[in-house]
């Protein structure tokens, strides 16, 4: 995680119970790792990280965002898509024989304020 955010464009993002780690760079924003604590899940915590990366991504350049999930991981693919995200591509076997990813694709507004 360390040498992640050290690169250019990495930024983390903190709230109670959770965290977010993205970058921004070359007019793109990837949401690498988005994090929430079991107790703290279903409180929005998850939602305002989400929101809180569209505006530093956008900030930093980017016009667009991706993230990559497990298809079968049927609560965050809920939580992307209530956030606007859509599938924009898959790649096979990406976690192991039968187990792929899903690429979500997210528009961002430039120069985006909270």
């Amino acid at each position: 995680m360390a040498d992640v955010l050290s690169a250019p464009g990495s930024f983390l993002l903190l709230r109670a119970g959770g965290f977010l780690i993205g970058r921004a760079i070359a007019g793109e924003a990837e949401l690498l790792t988005v994090a929430v604590a079991p107790e703290s899940r279903r409180q929005g915590v998850a939602r305002a990280l989400m929101q809180g990366f569209a505006v530093a991504a956008a900030r930093n350049g980017a016009d667009e965002a991706f993230l990559e999930v497990a298809a079968d991981n049927t609560p965050a693919r809920s939580l992307y898509a209530a956030d606007g995200w859509t599938e924009a591509g898959r790649r096979r076997d990406y976690y192991g024989p039968g187990l792929d990813a899903l690429v979500l694709r997210k528009p961002l507004l430039s120069g985006a304020s909270p």
